[in-house]
C-alpha cells in the first residue's frame, strides 16, 4: 500500500485512501482478537487498519503505545498532536465519511462526526486510552495521521475483548462459538479415520497408495481441527493461543498439500488405474505441491502480520493468486483422463467399464469444482453480508462443505472388490456402447 497525502491537493484524494482502507477490511475477517503488539515503522499512511472485532454490548478495546517517534519530509516542521489518534470506525459508517471526505477541505477522518475517538496525541502524558462500548457492533480499529509529511514509528499493544459470564472473552462476538464447533469436528474426523483404517485393514488385497495418502489426509484434518479449536480456546481466555497457533499451522500445511495431492492423483487415475504417472501429470505436481508450500507461507504471514503490515495487502494478493493458480491446476488432470476415457471407449470395446469410469470420473469433476467454488467464493461472499453475529454460522458451513467433500472422495474411491474402476457388467455391454455413441454429455 502506498503512501497518500491525507491533505488534499486533489478532491477525490482521501476517497481513493478511504477505498484502500474498504479493500483491506473486506479481505479480513474479525480479528482472531488475542492481545497483539504491532511495530509501526516510519509510516506516513493517513490511516493504519489495526484490528477488525464484533463487540457485544460493553465489550472494551484498550490501545497504549511506547517509543513513539516521529520525523517530517519538510524542514523545521512541528508536530501537531491533535492531528494523530486511535479511533473506532463501524462498518455502516464508512459511506457517510465518503461523503464527509468528498465535500470538506482538508478533511481529516479524526474530525469526522461518524468516528469514535479513543485518544488523540495532544495533552497525554502517555498515549493510551480505552473505551467501552455501548453500541454493539463490528468496529474497525484505526490510526489516524492527518499530517501527511509526517512519518511515525511507535510500538501498539491492542487489546479487544467483551464480557461473558463476567469474564473477559477476547474472541469477536460472531466467533465465541467455535471452540466447541471445532471440536466437534475432530470428533467426527477421528471417528473418519478410525473407520478408514478399518476398511482399509478389511479389504487389504485392495488397498493401493492412493489409499494411505487418503488416509494420511483425514490424520491431518483432524489434528488440524483439535489445534484449531484449543487455539481458539486459549485465545477466548487469555487472548493468546499459548503455541497452539504454530501446531494449527504445521497441521493445516500438511493438509493442504495432501488436499490437492489427493485430488490430483485421483484425476489422473495414478493407482487406481495405472501404477505409474505420465510426464504430463508429474509436471502438475511439481507444480501444485510448490504453490501449496508458497500459498501456506503466505497465509501464515498474512494471519500473524495484521493489516497494519505495509505489505499485508501485498501478501492477500499473493495468497489469493497461488490459491487460484492451484484450483486451476488440479481440473488439468481430471479432464485429461475424462478424455482419455472417452478416447479409449470408441477403440478398446470395453465400454460398459468405460461408461462407469466417465461417469464416475463427470461426478468427481463436478463435484471438485462445487467444493473449490463453494468454499473460496461462496462463503466469501456470504460472510461480507451476513451478520458479524453469525460469523461462526459460515465457518460451520465452509467445514461441513470440506466433509461432505471428503465423504463423497472416500466413499467412491475405497478399497473395495467391486471398486466403479473395476466394474464390468457384460450384459449391459451393448447398452453402454450405444450411450457412448449417442450421449454426448461426458465432453466438457
Amino acid at each position: 500500500m502506498g503512501n497518500f497525502d491525507f491533505h488534499l491537493n486533489l478532491p477525490h484524494r482521501p476517497i481513493l485512501h478511504l477505498l484502500n482502507v474498504l479493500i483491506i477490511i473486506s479481505l479480513i475477517p474479525s480479528s482472531v482478537s488475542e492481545i497483539k503488539n504491532t511495530r509501526i515503522i516510519d509510516d506516513s499512511r493517513p490511516m493504519i487498519l489495526f484490528e477488525r472485532f464484533g463487540f457485544a454490548q460493553y465489550g472494551n478495546v484498550a490501545v497504549s503505545v511506547r517509543d513513539f517517534s516521529w520525523k517530517s519530509t519538510r524542514q523545521n516542521a512541528e508536530l501537531e498532536p491533535s492531528s494523530m489518534g486511535f479511533l473506532l470506525v463501524r462498518d455502516v459508517s464508512f459511506p457517510s465519511i465518503f461523503n464527509e471526505s468528498e465535500y470538506a477541505d482538508n478533511f481529516c477522518i479524526l474530525w469526522s462526526r461518524f468516528v469514535k475517538i479513543i485518544f488523540k496525541f495532544d495533552n497525554l502524558a502517555a498515549y493510551n486510552g480505552s473505551m467501552l462500548i455501548e453500541e454493539p457492533d463490528e468496529y474497525s480499529l484505526i490510526f489516524g495521521n492527518c499530517q501527511s509529511e509526517t512519518q511515525v514509528s511507535m510500538d501498539v499493544h491492542t487489546e479487544m475483548y467483551n464480557i461473558l459470564d463476567g469474564n473477559k472473552n477476547f474472541l469477536p462476538a460472531g466467533q465465541t462459538p467455535l471452540p466447541r464447533l471445532y471440536f466437534i469436528f475432530f470428533l467426527i474426523y477421528s471417528i473418519f479415520v478410525s473407520v478408514w483404517i478399518f476398511i482399509c485393514i478389511k479389504q487389504r488385497p485392495d488397498i493401493h497408495k492412493i489409499h494411505m495418502i487418503m488416509g494420511a489426509l483425514l490424520l491431518f484434518k483432524a489434528l488440524k481441527m483439535i489445534c484449531a479449536s484449543e487455539d481458539k480456546m486459549y485465545v477466548r481466555k487469555t487472548g493468546t493461543p499459548h503455541g497452539w497457533d504454530v501446531a494449527y499451522y504445521v497441521f493445516g500445511f500438511f493438509k493442504g498439500i495432501m488436499l490437492f495431492t489427493v485430488i490430483v492423483l485421483i484425476g489422473t487415475g495414478w493407482s487406481f488405474l495405472k501404477p505409474y504417472l505420465q510426464e504430463r501429470e508429474k509436471k502438475v505436481l511439481m507444480v501444485v505441491i510448490p504453490l501449496q508450500v508458497m500459498e501456506n507461507i503466505a497465509s501464515v504471514i498474512i494471519a500473524e502480520t495484521g493489516p497494519a503490515t505495509k505489505d499485508w495487502l501485498t501478501w492477500n494478493q499473493i495468497f489469493l493468486l497461488l490459491d487460484v493458480a492451484c484450483c486451476c491446476a488440479v481440473f488439468l488432470p481430471i479432464v485429461w483422463s475424462i478424455r482419455g476415457l472417452r478416447e479409449a471407449s470408441k477403440t478398446d470395446g470395453k465400454a460398459a467399464r468405460n461408461l462407469e469410469k466417465l461417469t464416475l470420473f463427470k461426478h468427481f469433476y463436478i463435484v471438485v469444482v462445487g467444493y473449490l467454488y463453494f468454499t473460496r467464493i461462496v462463503v466469501s461472499a456470504v460472510s461480507s453480508v451476513i451478520s458479524y453475529r453469525f460469523e461462526w454460522v459460515m465457518t460451520a458451513a465452509d467445514e461441513g462443505a470440506s466433509l461432505a467433500f471428503y465423504l463423497f472422495i472416500f466413499h467412491n474411491f475405497q478399497p473395495t472388490q467391486k471398486n466403479p474402476y473395476l466394474v464390468i457388467d457384460d450384459k449391459d455391454e451393448a447398452a453402454a456402447a450405444h450411450m457412448l455413441e449417442e450421449d454426448d454429455s461426458f465432453e466438457l
